[in-house]
């Protein structure tokens, strides 16, 4: 056996140590043929086990060299936004002032709702800022969905906010399920733990949680869009067929789906979720699906035979679903989406590098993850390799034994002097 570097590699060709002499008397041949067969048995598992450890050390070394050349990529891509900056900077926020203000509206709306999971999110970054998103809390916190995306126009905006209500548009986005976890925790009997989660922090500034709330994980979407997306638009748009009419032309006012009239931050457009999907196609697409948007009610209702997933006027007409109308006066929801920002107005060189800088991104938190699993893989093998060698030491030493009492045994039964 050889132990070179971290491991120990054992030739499995190598012939056993363990050597017995032949004794037909005693049947000392099949003890010795054993003995061969369980240690040249244990030789392979300790070779196969070590051919593990090298397999998972070379994996791991190959994922650390490319995490380390995304990085390089990262901050060349990061420079090249910088320079761009610093030549734009007083523009844009001189441009962007009014849009700022309108996402703080928002948020003020949002913290009208004292005691919703969502207003007291609101609240708690309201008090402490950036270091809000640190906490065990909220760190796997995506936002709330009226934060996540904006809408050019406000009579869109409010229609959007009453189609999907005040729950949805309230509702908590979270990237992964211990992000749900955290945010409420169960004792044995199943009873809410109200110091913990939300809950305490609720209940730690004063406005004690009520009733339900929902909770959105952007990676557990059973029915993502599975198709393709808008050639050449920085916002990704999906690239959804547009209703025909039995004469084959779309419908007259037609003027777009909802799920495309959403814009989404770049950093959310892509790799949200494990897979590489972004909001558009996971959350956005889960809410509206593909709800229709009309110039006119007359033109949504003759536009039905062609309607599948709902559709809204811009003059209030809304129908949720194939036969189902919602009639009456328009009830406007308090929170809805803000405009967006002027970066939607940024060239698109700078809207491609941030896309670029986002993929990276993902791909290096999956390497991350990957490189983990390596190491837990070896760590195992390790764990297995170092048994494997405790086992075949023993057994050496109790066949070394045995051997010893054996040739004993067979001189006296010769009356061979020891």
């Amino acid at each position: 056996m050889q132990e070179p570097a971290s491991l120990m590699q054992v030739d499995p060709n190598a012939t056993s140590i363990v050597v017995v002499k032949d004794d037909p008397q005693n049947g000392g041949f099949q003890q010795a043929e054993s003995i061969i067969h369980y240690s040249k048995r244990l030789q392979d598992d300790l070779h196969t086990i070590g051919m593990k450890i090298k397999q998972h050390e070379d994996n791991i070394k190959f994922l650390k060299s490319q995490k380390n050349k995304l990085d390089d990529s990262i901050l060349d891509l990061q420079v090249t936004l910088g320079k761009y900056h610093s030549s734009s900077t007083t523009t844009i926020e001189n441009e962007d002032r009014s849009h700022r203000q309108s996402e703080e509206e928002i948020h003020e709306q949002i913290l009208q709702h004292e005691k919703s999971a969502a207003g007291i999110l609101c609240q708690l970054k309201a008090r402490h800022g950036t270091q809000a998103s640190h906490l065990t809390l909220t760190k796997d916190l995506l936002g709330i969905v009226a934060t996540l995306g904006k809408v050019d126009d406000d009579n869109l905006s409010r229609l959007f906010s009453e189609y999907l209500g005040i729950e949805n548009i309230l509702a908590i986005v979270c990237k992964t399920y211990e992000g749900v976890k955290a945010l409420e925790i169960h004792d044995k009997e199943g009873c809410i733990n109200k110091s913990t989660g939300l809950h305490g922090l609720g209940a730690s500034i004063g406005r004690a949680l009520e009733g339900r709330f929902t909770i959105a994980i952007s990676s557990y979407f059973h029915r993502p869009y599975a198709g393709d997306f808008v050639p050449d638009d920085p916002q990704r748009r999906l690239d959804l067929l547009k209703p025909r009419l039995a004469n084959g032309e779309c419908p007259p006012g037609f003027l777009g789906f909802a799920v495309n009239m959403i814009n989404v931050d770049t950093a959310n457009l892509f790799c949200v979720t494990a897979n590489g999907h972004g909001l558009r196609e996971t959350l956005f697409y889960n809410l509206f699906s593909r709800l229709q948007v009309y110039k006119t009610r007359a033109e949504m209702l003759n536009a039905l035979p062609c309607i599948s997933d709902g559709a809204l006027s811009l003059d209030g007409g809304m129908i949720r679903a194939t036969g189902v109308f919602s009639l009456g006066n328009r009830q406007d929801v308090d929170v809805r989406f803000p405009k967006p920002s002027v970066v939607s107005g940024l060239p698109e060189i700078y809207l491609g590098t941030e896309r670029q800088i986002q993929e990276l991104k993902w791909k290096k938190e999956k390497m991350v993850e990957d490189t983990k699993r390596e190491q837990a893989l070896l760590d195992n093998a390790k764990f297995k390799f170092d048994r494997k060698k405790q086992e075949f030491l023993k057994f050496l030493a109790e066949s070394s034994s045995y051997a010893s009492q054996h040739q004993m045994h067979a001189a006296q039964s010769r009356g061979t002097p020891r």
